[in-house]
């Protein structure tokens, strides 16, 4: 059964790590100083201001800072800067044991999708595809924050994940799932293959999207994962958005969708609100959930954090 973190209240610390690339040491203050004025303390990683080029600083130092958060008894949350390039990095030197015996929310995307599949399969931990620090300002809808916090902070169950109005979900092969739900940014899915590290898909449902790629490389991605079976073992799929993403050739990305998913006769969903876009879904990752794409809806059939009720 996965574990699940003490839910996040107002007052709590929640720790900043950079675990993949750097970010402006302006913006990451902005940021921070939003935070204290919801009432939240920070922890500070050590290493969170490093600027050294396509990573942060080197995969150790980015490492230690987020188990410094997990072993910190003060901490109650831990909230990457921002996603970016080398987050993969990272993993080898985490203890996973340490991270199960000290169970933290833990909440990004991009990137950071590495990091939350990895706790769970390693750790069992549910995390959350859900806002960085880089989201808490101002112009952030308030639909982001009311999923992140619906997700966090509160016991809801069962909690049906709805798109914001006027973004309406479709469903492109009817039926029904339940499993644990699995995924995030399809870059970062496919870069895992081959590794140590390697999405587990078995009897889950797998939900993907993506930014600034052509519909070439979307396309390059989806056949590495249906040749490696990361679909034939999935029992569902719940496509976002492909943020920017480019046509090529006169194919766009639902043209993908339906030529290379709808043929596999999997419950499949799409248009969902989550990473990269504007607006931003709060997915648990190693939840449980129910697909229904006959109703177009997404449920989390359990409490996703443990604590009272808010």
């Amino acid at each position: 059964m996965a574990i699940k973190a003490p839910r996040l209240q107002a007052g709590d610390v929640i720790g900043i790590v950079t675990l993949g690339s750097p970010l402006d040491a302006t913006i990451i203050n902005n940021r921070i100083q939003y935070l204290q004025n919801q009432g939240f303390q920070i922890a500070y990683g050590r290493h969170m201001y490093a600027y050294q080029g396509i990573e942060a600083s080197p995969a150790p130092q980015r490492a230690e800072d987020l188990m410094t958060m997990f072993q910190n008894p003060n901490v109650k949350m831990i909230m990457p800067t921002r996603g970016g390039t080398g987050v993969q990095s990272i993993l080898p030197y985490l203890d996973f044991n340490v991270i199960r015996a000290n169970p933290k929310i833990i909440s990004g995307y991009s990137d950071i999708t590495v990091l939350l599949n990895s706790l769970y399969q390693f750790s069992d931990l549910i995390s959350f595809h859900s806002l960085m620090l880089i989201d808490f300002r101002l112009e952030t809808p308030e639909y982001n924050f009311n999923q992140f916090y619906a997700a966090t902070s509160t016991r809801t169950s069962p909690r049906t994940i709805e798109n914001p109005p006027n973004m309406p979900l479709t469903s492109l092969v009817p039926g029904n799932a339940t499993g644990p739900i699995v995924g995030g940014n399809l870059t970062s899915i496919v870069n895992t293959l081959g590794t140590p590290y390697e999405i587990d898909t078995r009897g889950k449902i797998i939900f993907l999207e993506e930014t600034n790629a052509p519909s070439t490389t979307v396309y390059r991605y989806l056949i590495q994962l249906l040749q490696a079976g990361k679909f034939a073992d999935c029992i569902g799929i719940v496509m976002g958005e492909c943020t920017n993403c480019l046509v090529s050739y006169g194919k766009s990305y639902l043209n993908l969708i339906n030529e290379l998913l709808v043929p596999l006769g999997k419950p499949l969903m799409i248009n969902f609100a989550t990473g990269h876009g504007l607006y931003k879904a709060a997915i648990p990752v190693g939840a449980n959930v129910t697909l229904n794409t006959t109703n177009n809806t997404l449920t989390v059939l359990e409490p996703t954090v443990n604590g009272g009720q808010s």
